[in-house]
């Protein structure tokens, strides 16, 4: 095993503090033992049916479970049936609120705690073979114990509940229509896109895990190469998050046809929406693309709280349609449906490749070289929090740019423009890059600048090589995350880049230098997808 970077070791040693903070943020209220007492589901007077339940999961481990049906239910009658795995870390009465409106509206609903979480049995296999076994069992036992019609199965869930939905859908047939929000398509695109290592994001779901369940030794193993930066294992490592990734299942989702709603949030920094907008495009059943201001499962939260909520709206049409059969019109409407971050309203597109069919590009002309090591203002801001703030504020992560330091960014400006330019779909960044190392790492984020130099970010992604020459320049293709965003009159967009950013681990080593240049015959730019004015 080669020995870790001092610099990177620097780094990585911080990972038990971010774990430890963002858990604590995020925990949303969660006791910490995985052996608490359920707590009681809340009834109204109308209330659907509720019990709590011990399902026998694969290889017999038991998953605790509660289950609503329709408040009296007839004798002999059949109901369409919904499953809903709990997300990571989240307690079984996680869907309460929901699962009751559904139940209500003619549903069987049952909501499992996924194995290794709280008092269900087993370890935590990030959605490995056993818990997609784990899926089917809990249909099984479903059809066998509820009134549910096994002609009309579906299965939903959020964020861990997401991608056992789809993994389940690959194997199988039984399961007609799933909701999968803020949930992943691709395990490596999410937490490793650009080949770094998005240390807030897989710190937070190592944490909670722990907090919560039960890892077990290959979850542990993995979280230790992935955070510690061990690329002897790197392609083990990706060989166990393919695994676990419905779009490495494609083929066998598609042949199965099970009617397929995707949900996501613009800003969410564990599953970041280009991935879920890549699968959604190669799915050749019925599909519901969305996507709305916020961070990982913001968009659903106050849905699980009880109150109005669009996505869950959209959830219970898209079941209505597929499980029922009821004419609602959702399959008539524009499949892709956007909210901006910007003006709050929905947009509706036939697919993804029309969301931003006009592009313009910002030159990245002349030779720029900045020093690494240094976070110089410019960040993507911290998982969760910043995202969130602007959903619901619309105060995203900001910096000045013209006060940027030169010396350790790179900073490229448009025309100020007359007109609003409306950025809807992914930025993409093609430069010529140099470094004195081998091995390095460079994070770029779009900024809309007022007036005054303030910038605010409209988009980022990181980007890590290895192996390179030094001095020998190479390369560099990077699709920023999408966004839906409009940049006002009289404003300019900015592409700053920079080596330092809380929420990647960077690779440079001490004392590098990264030189960006724009050859003749290869120039560098920045091409922003805009929708039509």
């Amino acid at each position: 095993m080669r020995a870790p970077h001092p610099h990177r070791a620097l780094r990585t040693t911080a990972v038990g503090a971010v774990s430890a903070t963002l858990v604590a943020g995020t925990a949303l209220g969660l006791a910490p033992t995985a052996q608490a007492a359920p707590a009681a589901a809340p009834r109204a007077a109308s209330a659907a049916d509720v019990r709590f339940v011990d399902i026998p999961g694969d290889g017999g481990t038991i998953l605790k479970a509660n289950v609503f049906t329709p408040k009296d239910a007839k004798a002999g009658a059949r109901y369409p049936s919904i499953v809903l795995p709990t997300s990571w870390a989240m307690p079984q009465i996680e869907y309460v609120a929901q699962a009751q409106k559904l139940a209500d509206s003619g549903y069987v609903v049952v909501s499992y705690n996924s194995r290794g979480f709280w008092q269900s049995g087993g370890e935590i296999e990030t959605a490995g073979p056993k818990d997609i076994a784990d899926a089917s069992k809990v249909i099984d036992w479903t059809l066998a114990n509820t009134p549910a019609d096994p002609s009309k199965v579906g299965m939903a869930g959020v964020s861990y509940g997401a991608g056992i939905s789809l993994l389940a859908a690959g194997h199988d047939k039984r399961i007609k229509a799933v909701a999968a929000l803020s949930g992943w398509a691709d395990l490596i695109d999410s937490i490793y896109s650009g080949r770094t290592q998005h240390v807030q994001a897989a710190a937070l779901l190592g944490g909670a895990g722990a907090l919560t369940g039960r890892p077990g030794p290959e979850l542990q193993q993995t979280l230790k190469d992935f955070l510690g930066s061990n690329l002897d294992k790197e392609a083990e490592m990706i060989a166990w998050g393919a695994k676990r990734s419905p779009v490495t299942h494609l083929d066998q989702i598609n042949d199965n046809g099970a009617a397929i709603m995707l949900g996501n949030a613009w800003g969410d920094t564990l599953f970041p929406p280009n991935q879920y907008a890549e699968f959604y495009e190669r799915l050749t059943g019925p599909k519901r693309l969305e996507f709305r201001p916020g961070d990982h499962a913001t968009a659903e939260a106050t849905g699980l709280l009880g109150l109005p909520n669009d996505t869950w709206t959209s959830t219970r049409r898209w079941f209505d349609r597929y499980l029922k059969g009821e004419d609602n019109g959702i399959d008539k409407e524009q499949p892709v449906q956007l909210k901006s971050r910007s003006t709050g309203g929905y947009e509706g597109y036939p697919d993804w490749k029309s969301v931003g069919p006009t592009r313009k590009k910002i030159a990245m002309a002349g030779t720029t070289t900045i020093r690494t090591n240094v976070d110089s203002g410019a960040n993507g801001g911290i998982a969760i929090l910043s995202n969130a703030l602007d959903q619901f504020l619309k105060i995203p992560p900001t910096a000045s740019v013209p006060l940027l330091p030169r010396r350790y960014t790179g900073v490229w400006q448009s025309e100020k423009y007359e007109t609003p330019q409306r950025v809807r779909g992914t930025t993409k960044l093609h430069t010529t890059l140099t470094s004195t190392k081998e091995s390095g790492t460079l994070v770029a984020y779009l900024y809309d600048v007022g007036p005054l130099g303030l910038g605010k970010l409209v988009s980022n992604a990181p980007y890590t090589f290895h192996g390179k020459t030094p001095g020998k320049p190479f390369g560099v293709d990077l699709e920023l995350f999408s966004t839906a965003y409009d940049v006002p009159a009289g404003h300019k967009l900015a592409l700053v880049v920079d080596t330092v950013d809380p929420l990647y681990i960077e690779h440079n080593p001490s004392g590098a230098q990264l030189t960006f240049s724009s050859p003749e015959a290869d120039p560098s730019y920045v091409s922003v997808p805009l929708r039509e004015q």
